[in-house]
């Protein structure tokens, strides 16, 4: 926890650095939320390869962030990391040269049923 997933657009392959990228989510996360650690971060990455925005204009692309977070933090908490996960990335997809990127973030609290279990490397 928590469980992090970001779909990409293709066009932004080659210029989303996706381990600095979750890096830097996964320290800011910790920062911002009490009970998050680096340590119990997890990101994937999906890229889509196909998207339509509006009237599917050419140099569009889409970001989604989502953080699946165990229940207990505030209103107030959840949108200053949605802000600031929002912020991150704009600068990692600012530089892309003729694309307008639609990038949004949802937070959403685990389940009464959410489990885990770590096994360690043997």
């Amino acid at each position: 926890m928590p469980h992090i997933l970001v779909d990409y657009d293709a066009a932004l392959q080659e210029s989303f650095d996706r381990r600095r990228f979750a890096r830097e989510l996964h320290s800011l996360a910790a920062k911002t939320a009490d009970g998050i650690t680096i340590e119990s971060c997890k990101t994937r990455f999906r890229r889509v390869d196909e998207t339509v925005i509006a009237h599917d204009e050419p140099g569009q692309a889409l970001i989604h962030v989502e953080l699946a977070i165990l229940p207990g933090r505030t209103a107030e908490t959840k949108s200053a990391l949605s802000q600031s996960i929002l912020d991150l990335v704009r600068s990692h997809t600012a530089s892309v040269p003729g694309v307008t990127v639609h990038a949004s973030v949802d937070i959403r609290d685990l389940s009464d049923a959410y489990i885990k279990q770590v096994t360690p490397a043997s």
